[in-house]
């Protein structure tokens, strides 16, 4: 993610009250799936469904490691909670830890 992007889901966060569930949902998605999309092509993985939030998870490292990803479910909380939920901090995180990965470590990164 780009700081460009960054300043985008700012102008959604401060503009979350005045928008449809239908609005926040297409742009949790259309996030999401950019930032699952980066990893993927960056670190490899594969996408599973994570019933408990009823998502996708990216799970990287199989496998030898398991290091997962909830990006639908970070892009939410950036868009609720603002700038303390920061997007590149996040994938930063995710990118360390799948670089360090060695074999039996799972996480997810959330």
């Amino acid at each position: 993610m780009t700081i460009l992007d960054e300043e985008i889901l700012s102008l959604f966060s401060e503009n979350k009250d005045d928008m449809d569930s239908g609005m926040l949902e297409d742009i949790i998605l259309q996030a999401g799936s950019y930032i699952f999309e980066v990893a993927r092509r960056n670190y490899g993985g594969k996408y599973y469904w994570f019933d408990q939030l009823n998502q996708p998870i990216l799970v990287t490292g199989q496998p030898d490691f398991e290091i997962s990803i909830l990006a639908f479910e970070k892009v939410k909380q950036r868009i609720k909670n603002g700038t303390e939920d920061n997007i590149p901090f996040f994938f930063a995180g995710y990118s360390e830890r799948v670089k360090k990965g060695k074999k039996g470590d799972r996480a997810m990164i959330t």
